[in-house]
């Protein structure tokens, strides 16, 4: 890649006199469309093209042969129980924030979040409680609400906040773990401590200059509110239930796949523990309301773990990286996702030893 260009989202992008980064065609036009809540099929298709045969040949298991074999049939087993337990949270959450996107303005997010940001934090977080949202959905939102006039570290508290604490995420925690309801708790806890940090961390950093392509006036054509919603609440569950489908083959192969001995060895060392769970949070890119039917179907692992597990997910995986560096820019996901990941990590760990 040459120095002078860079390709996001598919077109070039020529640096400015001041090294800002403009698209070649209407840059206001691209990221209107960006903060209008599209953030596109390309992300759906990988995992599309898994789980649709996959599910296809589930559906008719019993005709084929090879599901003769034992182990396949308890994979499947597995497979089709966290898939089926968490398909109704997808759908309620996609629901959620395509509502969201029709038919509620960041600029009612603007108006509540107070303009001071030792307030607006706390307000954004508290704000992603009560205004749900998948994790896709976000990130636009969040380029919306700075856009038009919100801090930044106001901002992004809300985009950790939104898709981790809400109540859909925290309903779907309590049935996949319903013989350990502190990790309800937990799971609230350190998610909006992660958020309240981050964004603290933000404001203290205060660097305005890194949303600059942000700050321009909304272009976004607006549709009717039911289309608005309808094409949301369709691309995200297409684009989240891919996701879900490859996170639960994911977890039933860990079950089969892994021998046993050395899935308890790994299991029984905590650090090891941790880091595999964080490092299957990043790279399974899950929706927020069926992690934890993913979570509940990794036994072996302490509920430390799977806490770090949940907590990582919604707030850093590879899907997000991309849409951070879409929205925001590459120097921004460079700078936030470490971050981001560590302080999740760190913070669910010790909320885990305490209240686990």
């Amino acid at each position: 890649m040459s120095s002078t260009s860079e390709s996001v989202g598919g077109g070039r992008v020529e640096p400015d006199d001041h090294g800002h980064d403009h698209d070649d065609h209407d840059h206001h036009g691209e990221h209107g469309q960006h903060l209008g809540h599209s953030h596109g099929g390309r992300f759906a298709w990988g995992p599309l093209a898994i789980s649709v045969p996959l599910l296809i040949a589930l559906l008719v298991r019993n005709r084929i042969g090879v599901f003769d074999n034992d182990d396949l049939r308890l994979w499947s087993t597995l497979f089709v129980s966290v898939s089926l337990q968490a398909l109704p949270f997808l759908a309620l959450g996609v629901a959620i924030s395509g509502g969201i996107a029709a038919f509620i303005s960041p600029d009612f997010v603007r108006r509540i979040v107070p303009k001071r940001q030792v307030f607006a934090v706390p307000a954004a977080g508290a704000a992603g409680l009560a205004l749900p949202g998948c994790e896709c959905g976000s990130v636009p939102i969040a380029g919306r609400l700075i856009s038009h006039g919100t801090p930044p570290a106001a901002a992004l508290t809300f985009l950790l906040a939104a898709p981790a604490i809400n109540p859909v995420v925290l309903v779907s925690t309590a049935v996949a773990f319903p013989n350990d309801h502190m990790m309800v708790v937990a799971r609230f806890t350190a998610s909006f401590l992660v958020a309240i940090a981050i964004g603290t961390w933000w404001a203290r950093r205060n660097d305005v200059k890194m949303f600059e392509r942000l700050t321009s006036a909304d272009t976004t054509r607006r549709r009717p509110k039911w289309q608005e919603f309808i094409d949301v609440a369709s691309r995200d569950f297409v684009h989240a239930g891919g996701y879900l489908v490859v996170g639960a083959a994911a977890a039933a192969s860990l079950q089969l796949v892994v021998p046993r001995s050395a899935l308890n060895a790994i299991a029984d060392n905590e650090l090891l523990s941790i880091l595999l769970l964080a490092a299957l949070a990043v790279m399974l890119s899950i929706c927020s309301e069926a992690d934890a039917f993913v979570a509940v179907g990794l036994p072996q692992f302490s509920l430390t773990s799977r806490l770090v597990f949940l907590v990582v997910g919604p707030v850093i995986d590879i899907k997000l990286v991309a849409m951070h560096a879409g929205v925001f820019g590459r120097r921004f996901a460079m700078i936030f996702a470490p971050v981001t990941l560590v302080v999740a990590i760190l913070v669910a760990v010790i909320v885990g030893q305490v209240l686990l």
